[in-house]
């Protein structure tokens, strides 16, 4: 295996959040629309708003390392949804889905792309930059995601969670 294998794998470990943390999937696997917008007095968002702002950016850096050129927001403030909670269900299991698909596919492009290459419109940034900022970005949030979940009295997950 060559070094740039030995580091595609390890970042995809990273993305899916094999070994540091419960696996993300796992994770969101049952938060339901009311949990999902639920808040908690002195938290500034709830894990409808987390889920969002995290889809948010990890789509903006994919779109980077397709060789994409998305719009940039004009302020972060851009990224986090006004509302606490999604407007239903239906709404809210498709952003789920969205999120989890992107996961997917940043794990395919770590074992496509190039991870050492320049990205043509994010000067002075590579595929595997971006691809280990979407990882550590979601690995914050996630936790974020779990805090509230115990808050909620809704931790572990079905199926356990660690450290449960």
């Amino acid at each position: 295996m060559s070094e740039q294998q030995y580091f595609a794998k390890a970042l995809i470990q990273s993305l899916i959040g094999e070994r540091g943390h419960l696996p993300i999937a796992k994770a969101l696997s049952d938060i339901d629309l009311e949990l999902s917008g639920r808040t908690v007095e002195g938290v500034p968002y709830s894990i409808y708003q987390l889920v969002s702002h995290m889809n948010y950016w990890q789509e903006y850096m994919l779109a980077h390392v397709r060789g994409e050129q998305p719009e940039r927001p004009q302020d972060v403030s851009e990224s986090w949804p006004q509302e606490a909670q999604s407007p239903d269900e239906v709404t809210w299991q498709q952003l789920l889905d969205d999120f989890l698909h992107g996961i997917d596919t940043a794990c395919e492009l770590a074992s496509t792309v190039d991870l050492s290459a320049g990205l043509k419109h994010f000067p002075g940034e590579t595929a595997a930059g971006l691809l280990r900022n979407i990882a550590s970005h979601n690995t914050y949030h996630l936790g974020e995601i779990v805090i509230l979940r115990r808050l909620a009295g809704q931790w572990p997950p079905p199926g356990g969670g660690y450290p449960a």
